[in-house]
């Protein structure tokens, strides 16, 4: 094809050439090349052939290359004179393109013109060439006369090769063909080159469209970038699959702005289409040249459509990468693993380039991220993206912490996003791991326990991703952490090192001897967290080999060292790590591999070692009461948490003997008459069993606690010099709960050897005490109160042991032990109360001693009698929560225990001014209650049975959960929650308390995770919704028999206490449930959803199955919602609101917005009485009410009017009322809850206003005049408020309306200003009507300043200074808007005088003191409002001296200038020095208050 259309082009100038051309010359032109086959050089007469040796190029055949003997220029030179000198130019020049169109006819010449020559390696020559010379082609058109030609030549040479593989020929014609006109010295018609190139684009396929649209940058010229850019960005949208080509191509030439957001565009919608391999591609284009106006919304968009799960290799490939070293791999798919890392990686280097070297990028990035609000819209992308400005910018690196933690706080970044980025993309980000360190470091610093989790997540995630260097600074670090002292690191290094131990165990194994070094840091741990160590050291020490069981070595000396100590700190923490180690010895044994004559000699050998270390524990313990009472405990622990998985010979050697010492020691056989001496007489009491007889086993727990009373007695001290074992009443429960969990193992979960101790009595006492405690000496009182104690907590094992039987006989009984624990407790709080100093003997011996007695004075409701100034001022900072701006909600646990140890007590005989303990506070001297026991609540109505000496059933008795009962679990479920579902957000230890008092009573449940609670919880949901609708029902009822009202003359106040403490256990703990962090994580959503099915199932039995989880929510909503009308408290309300806003914001839903809002209104509308008939109030109250309204103000559709009905609507109804008057319209407001309605309304309204978007210049006449209308209602609300304080004009009132008063206007010029300026000629009337109405607020918080000053309140005068200035900056820029509006006249000002709250005209300082004649200036007298002016303007450097004067307060001045100088009176008057003065140190600051700058004039 290409031939024919040579030769008709020919024909047009035949006739001419053949005239002119003599024969010879003819015939040179038609003649066949010849080639040596020697040296496989072209030997013929051709004129090309010819000249081109002439110019220095041999033209070879075959696999040579063609030879040159010279450089580039001279060649040029040659050839271009040899064409021009000869005698039939220019025709010659045609003859020579025809001569080398017959030379590349073939394909192996052709190649070899299209590759670089070789230079000659003749000797002589060998210097003159470079060794990389051109191709034959590249060189001729570097020749003007020779380049159009050539030029046709190979673009019509081009088609020959269309539809040719890649390899056919060993090359590709078409990329060199193309790549010889890249980068040439001159182009003489440039123009035509590129039509002809975008016409072969046209009609190529599309590799040759692929090569020549790449390889256009290197033949364009400048001038032509755009046109052209402009074409092939066409092409970009008639074709998709040039979209990579055309994207690199236009990357690299100079767009203008227009076409390069255009094409931008084009590219970003095709990124989630876009391969693996070209995704690079497209990224770098997109964010090429991105103008910093811009950055921000390109990046969004690419952010939006870039998903790096398309890179993610297939499930079968990720498998095989993970076993490269395991088992074999074909080489296609390690290639393809090689492949997409590789692609992964350069995208991302792609992105750092850009946000290295292209300003902006990294902001836009933060920006876009931040931007991003729903939590399901975050991608793993985002991580890796912080990550790399982190890593880039060390700059950005606070800002990256800081748009961390925000977004973990929001549950943005769970850990599944991190996993997901670790496992697919560790190629790209162990190359932030400097960064990665830093961040885990920082982040387990943090107060907030979601973002330690982070922290800790990303060491774990690290460790196990990254190679061993990594891995060894991950354990390096963590080794930091605890070492370091804090608890929480600590605690949260040593979780992370259990982590990988248990997951990563031969890794870690490595890292041996770093761990181990912590030994030497065990002075600051608490017996939990050497638990914790023990266990990572004993799973590392079992995992070496005996010849290398070095750590096993040093645990023994460790552990030896510390259980010989006489320090009980020692001592404990030695029974602890040795019982850990031996359970991580015994669960290996089980575990062991090998030949089976090697696996019973290491069973043997550890036996043996276990046997010793349980022996030397037991020997030490003997002597102290505490520390067999912890050993026994640990051995518990062990058994329960190695269920099934302990060695039978272990397990027979811990039980060996334990029925029969238990027996021994705690039991005896029931006898009328006690022998021994006795502080009390002893009696048998709790029996539930057949009637008492001789043989019938009994508690001895009388005598025994006489036996070892006092502490010190002379048979304490024989039996220590003997070296007997001290049976102490402190190892009871331990050794009981030992004992069962033994039994349990041993059978298999039968309890029939030990059943008896359930019904069995106790001896103690006579319990009816009535007014005898006060005639009982205090060592009688001590034995008492430990005698009830030590019952207590007996009950409370018991029940632990056997509250999942199923046998209804058993279960009555348990539920009897219930009512006598909640009896006994009764008894207690009468004795601790008569008993103040009392110590408790220790129930849980694996936290820090418990030294102090709980104070009693600070809990419980006590009748005071007024108390003096001095006394109420030292009481004030623990009741300084009567100021609404403390108003945070305090713990429901405390307030819950309380109303339960009210209502437990006969209120007739409290003495008055007797406090009465809450028995929360001595939660470290009870038992732990296990989880299991909740099962209880399962429970109904109970038949026990009652027996005749004969056996025989006597009578039947109906036992059911009573109120009382049912209060003490709910009470004991809440504090089980609230401490492991809830994060312990703020709740830092407190001052000089020790390190472990939050976990004081929770060693039981702190060994399970948040998910196995939370699963617990579920299956507890069913019986607490029968529970609540019990409460429900009843307190209905209640209000229909007394026609509506609560306070009817028939309710029985301690049953309604009583029901009313039960309903708000059990509206906390489904707040406290749901509230879990937990749900937010995808492992956890069938859990989520399990929860409200059971909630859904009560409004719609057994039609919940097919319901999508939002569904289940909006039902369990409403269920909930239904108890609205029966909550029997304001407390109660508040739970229930708090526990809607909690169900409402697992999905966000507008409809429940406006359902809390209209329930929190609702509840503040609604009279809350006492039974007694007394409205509610105090602390308590007060902190509800503030919570409450903040939800009501926080989730009402308009703030601005819902604050102004309550100002306008029910805070004038107390202006004329009574002191315990209140408002019809609201209940709940009254003059002893004003300051709390009133803080919150201010803190509101400014809150809302700071929310009206800024005024611009291109907001339309409607968007203008809705804001105004905003911000007329907001101006009209704080004008109201304001002038509110004229009669409620307490400190506390005072100080929020100054506090919030200057945050307000800060707003207001921050946002409304600028609307103003903008709005002021369109709608004047509004504006000047704002001003005005805001004026009037400004002047009265002027009065305020004055009142503070007057009064020298320097609570208040702190607010003075920075409100000051904030009034100064409202009237200078009311006067520059109207400056900008061309309105000066409009504005003048005058002298505002010193006034009171009620308006009264005040005298200053100064102005007495000059109608005395004092510190006249011999100056001129100047006006005093300019020179009062001048002093407070000093720090604000202005000059220009303002007429207006806010009454200058000169006090305000020295705060505000910092420094006040004192010679200002040479400059303005005597009158502008402080008035104060001789209360503060004045002195000049020349930097601060310049004279020039103070005074102009």
């Amino acid at each position: 094809m290409v031939s024919k259309r040579k030769l008709s082009k020919s024909d047009a100038h035949g006739d001419s050439l053949t005239a002119v051309l003599p024969p010879t010359k003819k015939s040179r032109i038609s003649g066949n090349e010849k080639t040596s086959a020697q040296d496989g050089v072209v030997e013929n007469d051709c004129i090309s052939v010819q000249l081109l040796r002439t110019g220095g190029i041999t033209l070879s055949a075959g696999e040579r290359q063609n030879e040159i003997a010279v450089d580039k220029a001279t060649f040029q030179k040659r050839l271009f004179q040899a064409l021009r000198k000869h005698p039939f130019y220019p025709r010659v020049v045609q003859e020579f393109v025809s001569g080398l169109e017959s030379h590349i006819k073939d394909r192996d010449q052709f190649r070899n013109c299209l590759l670089p020559c070789a230079p000659v390696r003749s000797e002589g020559t060998r210097n003159l060439v470079h060794s990389y010379c051109e191709s034959l082609f590249k060189l001729l058109l570097g020749i003007d006369i020779l380049q159009p030609a050539v030029i046709t030549l190979l673009l019509e040479k081009l088609p020959e090769f269309f539809f040719d593989t890649v390899g056919t020929f060993g090359t590709n014609f078409p990329r060199l063909i193309v790549n010889q006109f890249k980068w040439l010295d001159k182009i003489l018609d440039s123009k035509d080159l590129v039509t002809k190139l975008m016409q072969m684009v046209s009609i190529s396929p599309v590799p040759i469209q692929h090569d020549i649209i790449t390889s256009l940058p290197e033949i364009l010229e400048d001038s032509q970038q755009t046109d052209v850019a402009k074409e092939v960005s066409q092409l970009l949208k008639r074709d998709t699959r040039l979209t990579v080509p055309i994207l690199d191509a236009l990357s690299s030439l100079d767009l203008d702005a227009e076409l390069l957001a255009e094409v931008r565009q084009s590219a970003m919608v095709i990124v989630p289409a876009v391969k693996l391999e070209d995704l690079p591609v497209v990224i770098k284009f997109i964010l090429y040249n991105i103008k910093p106006v811009d950055a921000v919304e390109v990046i969004s968009t690419l952010r939006k459509n870039l998903d790096l799960s398309s890179c993610i290799l297939p499930l079968q490939l990720l498998s095989s990468q993970n076993k490269l070293k395991s088992q074999p791999q074909t080489s296609s798919s390690a290639s393809q693993v090689s492949s997409s890392q590789n692609c992964v990686k350069l995208l991302f280097d792609v992105m750092k380039l850009a946000v290295r070297f292209q300003k902006g990028i990294s902001e836009a990035w933060i920006k876009a991220i931040e931007n991003t609000v729903s939590v399901s819209d975050h991608k793993v992308l985002d991580l890796i993206i912080l990550l790399l400005i982190h890593t880039t910018h060390p700059k950005s690196k606070k800002q990256i912490e800081r748009v961390l933690k925000n977004k973990i706080l929001l549950g943005c970044v769970p850990e599944q996003l991190i996993q997901s980025a670790f496992r697919n993309h560790s190629l790209v980000i162990k190359e932030f791991f400097p960064s990665i360190l830093s961040l885990a470091q920082t982040f387990l610093h943090s107060v907030d326990p979601s973002v330690v989790s982070f922290g800790s997540c990303l060491y774990k995630q690290a460790f196990a991703a990254f190679d061993s260097y990594c891995q060894q600074e991950v354990v390096s670090a963590l080794v930091t952490h605890v070492c370091g002292g804090n608890d929480v690191e600590v605690d949260i290094s040593l979780d992370v090192l259990t982590d990988l131990v248990t997951l990563h165990t031969t890794s870690l194994m490595r890292y041996a001897t770093f761990v181990k070094t912590i030994l030497d840091y065990t002075e600051k741990l608490n017996p939990q967290q050497i638990r914790k160590l023990f266990y990572v050291l004993g799973e590392l020490a079992s995992s070496q080999r005996c010849e290398d069981s070095y750590i096993q070595d040093d645990m023994h000396m460790v552990i030896r060292k510390w259980l010989s100590s006489t320090v009980p700190k020692y001592k404990q923490m030695g029974i602890i790590g040795a019982v850990t180690m031996a359970g991580s010895m015994a669960a290996k044994r089980s575990k062991g591999d090998g030949c089976s004559s090697v696996r019973t000699q290491q069973n043997e050998e550890h036996h043996k070692q276990l046997s010793i270390l349980l022996d030397l524990v037991s020997y030490c313990c003997e002597q102290s009461p505490e520390a067999l009472a912890l050993y026994y405990d640990e051995l518990a622990n062990l058994i329960e948490k190695q269920k099934g998985n302990l060695d039978s010979q272990i397990l027979d050697r811990i039980g060996e003997n334990l029925l029969d010492e238990f027996s021994n020691d705690f039991v005896a056989e029931f006898t009328p008459a006690v022998e021994g001496v006795h502080l009390f007489p002893v009696k048998s009491l709790y029996n539930l069993d057949e009637i008492e007889s001789q043989g019938t086993i009994v508690i001895n727990l009388l005598p025994l606690l006489s036996q070892n009373w006092p502490a010190k007695s002379a048979e304490e001290m024989a039996a220590k010099t003997q070296g007997k074992k001290i049976v102490s009443p402190e190892c009871l429960s331990p050794s009981f709960r030992l004992l069962r969990l033994y039994m349990v193992e041993q059978h298999n979960g039968s309890m029939e050897e030990i059943d008896a101790l359930l019904g069995c009595p106790l001896y103690l006492t006579d319990l009816e005490i009535g007014g005898k405690l006060d005639s009982l000496a205090k060592q009688e009182r001590n034995f008492l109160c430990s005698l009830l104690f030590h019952a207590l907590n007996w009950f409370r094992e018991v029940v632990n042991a056997f509250c999942q039987q199923q046998d209804p006989e058993m279960k009555g009984k348990v539920l009897t032990r219930l009512q006598n624990i909640t009896e006994l407790q009764n008894v207690l709080v009468k004795c601790l109360t008569a008993n103040p100093g009392y110590v408790p003997p220790l129930a849980i011996f694996d936290c820090e001693a418990l030294e102090a007695a709980p104070n009693i004075n600070a809990v419980g409701p006590v009748k005071k009698k007024k108390p003096g100034r001095k006394k109420q001022k030292c009481e004030s900072g623990k009741d300084s929560s009567a100021e609404p701006s403390q108003g945070e909600e305090n713990s429901a646990a405390n307030q819950l225990e309380a109303e339960t140890t009210q209502i437990e007590k006969d209120t007739t005989e409290k003495p008055s001014g007797i406090p009465w303990v809450q028995l929360q506070s001595y939660r470290g001297f009870f038992r732990e209650l296990d989880l299991e026991v909740f099962n209880i609540l399962h429970c109904g109505l109970l038949t026990k049975s009652i027996l005749d000496s004969e056996m025989h059933t006597e009578a039947r008795e109906i036992v059911q959960l009573g109120p009382a009962e049912l209060a003490f679990l709910l009470d004991d479920l809440c504090q089980k929650l609230e401490h492991v579902l809830i994060p312990a957000t703020a709740k830092r230890a407190p001052f000089l308390k020790g390190k472990g008092c939050r976990n004081v009573g929770f060693s039981h449940l702190c060994q399970r995770s948040s998910q196995e609670v939370a699963k617990c919880s579920v299956e507890l949901l069913k019986p607490l919704c029968n529970h609540m609708e019990n409460m429900h029902n009843y307190f209905q009822a209640r209000i229909a028999e007394n026609h509506g009202v609560v306070d009817g003359p028939q309710v029985n106040l301690q049953e309604h206490q009583l029901m009313s403490s039960c309903y708000q256990h059990l509206l906390q703990a489904f707040r406290l449930f749901f509230a879990w962090s937990g749900f937010s994580q995808r492992e956890n959503s069938d859990l989520l959803r399990s929860a409200f099915k059971v909630l859904a199932d009560r409004l719609k039995p057994g039609e919940t199955e097919l319901l999508l989880l939002e569904q289940l929510i909006s039902e369990s909503f409403h269920y909930l919602l239904n108890f609205q009308h029966s909550v029997p408290n304001f407390q109660c309300a508040l739970t229930l609101t708090q526990l809607l806003i909690v169900i409402a914001e697992k999905p966000v839903a507008g409809w429940k917005k406006d359902k809390i809002a209209s329930l929190a209104k609702q509840f503040l509308c609604q009279s809350w009485v006492q039974p007694s008939g007394v409205r509610e109030k105090g602390r308590q109250f007060g902190d509800a009410l503030h919570s409450l309204l903040c939800v009501y103000m926080e989730h009402t559709d308009n703030i601005l009017k819902a604050v102004e009905d309550v100002a306008s609507v029910g805070v004038p109804e107390l202006i004329n009322s009574a002191k315990d008057g209140y408002s019809s319209a609201y209940p709940t407001l009254t003059r002893q809850t004003f300051p709390i309605f009133f803080q919150v309304m201010m803190a509101q309204l400014e809150n809302s206003v700071r929310s009206i978007p800024a005024g611009t210049p291109s907001d339309s006449r409607e968007v203008q005049l809705e804001k105004l209308l905003h911000w007329n209602m907001a101006v009209r609300d704080f004008h109201i408020l304001v002038n509110l304080v004229k009669v409620f004009d307490s400190r506390p009132v005072l100080s929020v309306c100054l506090k919030y008063g200057r945050l307000f206007l800060e707003a207001f010029l921050k946002l409304a200003m600028p609307l103003l300026d903008y709005s002021f000629k369109k709608h004047r009337e509004d504006v000047q009507s704002l001003l005005k109405t805001l004026q009037l607020s400004t002047r009265q918080l002027h009065h305020m300043c004055g009142h503070s000053k007057i009064h020298q309140d320097l609570g208040l005068t702190n607010h003075v200074p920075l409100l000051k200035k904030s009034l100064e900056q409202f009237v200078y820029r009311v006067k520059a808007m109207l400056a900008f509006n061309h309105c000066q006249e409009a504005f003048w000002v005058g002298i505002l005088k010193n006034r009171d709250l009620q308006g009264e005209e005040l005298l200053s300082q100064g102005s007495e003191g000059n109608d005395e004649g004092l510190g006249v200036s011999q100056l001129p007298r100047e006006d005093p409002a300019e020179v009062r002016a001048c002093c407070l303007y000093g720090s604000l450097a202005s000059l220009v001296v303002f007429q207006w004067c806010y009454s200058c307060d000169d006090l305000s001045a020295c705060c505000l200038c910092r420094a006040v100088a004192e010679t200002i009176s040479l400059t303005c008057s005597a009158r502008a020095m402080c008035t104060l003065g001789q209360r503060f140190l004045l002195t000049v600051s020349e930097s601060c208050c310049p004279p020039k700058t103070i005074c102009p004039f």
